[in-house]
């Protein structure tokens, strides 16, 4: 699966392979074009080294770039597409997670196994958190004011208090653990345990495991979306190259998709009926100024030896919503 993982692209640029549109019953369909490209810009850093996850921090107007094999973070004003800060510190940075009001952020750094603190103020790593062993995709659930951080090889779900910046628990699974999301209706975190194709439900009040549920023909469910309105995940099943849908309400699967690339992340525009695939490389949604669009990062490392620049960050429109 690592091995799988760190396979990357040598394509000057790889953009949004697949977009699968859900939308609810008797909800209009687009019949225009719903992408297109709006704008694209270099990155600083090594050129040909991987990235990984991307996170919008709706305050500041800024996107938040993990440069994992850079082992540092950008921080995008994208409001001029300009990188107004290079947090380093933050190596091999997979995950980063923006917590409202506080004006920090946390980066999963999988190569020494710790979850860094960001202070935007100061544009640094104010603290580092030691976790087991790599560090990945993480969730914040807002009204517990608590962070859950997925050590993917260390097969726990860290839980940080972001008021106090500590581990507060530590969660095991006899299993590798995929992305969390925490579910705003049901007030639960979900994690996927893709050793075992398990969605694993968590109550946040406690800290304690309270579901699990296996994904159906999904394998290795590592990536994961949620449409919290319409009570569903998106899982993506690196194990077998589809998506499934999972009803939260039932706790099953209920649909499957083909995709024809390895898929490692899920993002959902809450309230919108699109998941976003990002094959080996990630994409973020992000409300633009009118609720009918939605506009997606694209991020790929440029492949060629020597190559000044590390990325390229492309945004791409999403019309044609069914909202």
């Amino acid at each position: 699966m690592i091995k799988k993982r760190l396979a990357q692209s040598s394509a000057l640029l790889l953009l949004l392979t697949f977009v699968l549109m859900f939308a609810p019953k008797g909800a209009p369909q687009s019949s225009g074009p719903t992408l297109k490209k709006i704008a694209e810009f270099d990155l600083p850093g090594p050129g040909g080294k991987r990235f990984d996850y991307l996170t919008v921090d709706p305050d500041d107007h800024y996107l938040l770039s993990a440069h994992l094999a850079a082992k540092q973070t950008y921080v995008i004003d994208v409001k001029t597409n300009k990188v107004v800060a290079t947090v380093t510190d933050t190596p091999g940075a997979e995950g980063v997670e923006y917590v409202p009001g506080l004006r920090k952020f946390y980066s999963s750094n999988a190569y020494d196994n710790t979850i860094g603190v960001v202070d935007l103020k100061q544009m640094k790593v104010v603290k580092k958190l030691k976790t087991e062993a790599k560090p990945d995709g993480s969730a914040y659930a807002a009204p517990f004011h608590k962070l859950y951080v997925s050590d993917e090889r260390g097969k726990t779900e860290a839980v940080v208090d972001v008021v106090k910046d500590e581990i507060v628990k530590t969660l095991h699974f006899d299993s590798e653990t995929g992305m969390p999301q925490y579910d705003p209706v049901a007030r639960k975190v979900y994690v996927n345990l893709q050793d075992q194709n398990i969605f694993a439900v968590i109550d946040p009040v406690a800290d304690e495991v309270v579901g699990r549920f296996p994904v159906g023909r999904c394998k290795g469910n590592h990536g994961m979306a949620l449409d919290p309105q319409h009570h569903r995940a998106f899982l993506s099943c690196e194990g077998n190259e589809l998506m499934t849908v999972f009803d939260l309400d039932k706790c099953h699967q209920t649909g499957l998709d083909l995709i024809r690339r390895k898929v490692r992340i899920l993002l959902d525009e809450q309230g919108s009926s699109a998941a976003y695939h990002g094959c080996g490389h990630t994409c973020a949604a992000q409300p633009h100024i009118r609720r009918r669009d939605l506009v997606i990062f694209g991020i790929a490392a440029r492949g060629r030896v020597g190559s000044s620049r590390g990325g390229v960050l492309a945004q791409i429109n999403i019309g044609g919503s069914t909202q």
